[in-house]
């Protein structure tokens, strides 16, 4: 196993790339849309510039995530799911039934996220 592993666990193992509080939010945004540096300030979390630009390097790192130059001067990126990233998709809708079901107050998610992802 990888350094960045505690353990062989897969529990453990994804705790270890998507358990902290933002990453699994970045994923949400990618597969509603964002896919801009902006556009991921303005999601209702708020998360900080030092944060959003070390999450976002760690995830492109960890394969979830690519990124593609859209403006040159200065250079700015697109980030999109890879393969991977998106096969979290499933995890995603979980934790919102899950959350939707023990905290009625939070927010249900649009029917178009709730849609499984096409093969």
């Amino acid at each position: 196993m990888s350094d960045i592993f505690r353990s062989g666990c897969p529990i453990a193992t994804t705790l270890d790339l998507v358990g902290d509080k933002w990453t699994l939010v970045l994923i949400r945004d990618m597969l509603n849309g964002k896919a801009r540096y902006s556009e991921f300030l303005d999601s209702p979390e708020r998360i900080t510039t030092n944060i959003l630009a070390s999450r976002l390097e760690a995830m492109t790192a960890n394969g979830l995530v690519e990124r593609k130059p859209y403006q040159e001067r200065p250079t700015r990126y697109a980030y999109r799911l890879t393969e991977k990233g998106s096969e979290l998709h499933p995890v995603l809708l979980a934790i919102c039934a899950w959350a939707n079901r023990h905290y009625p107050e939070s927010w249900v998610p649009p029917a178009s996220f709730m849609e499984p992802l096409e093969a």
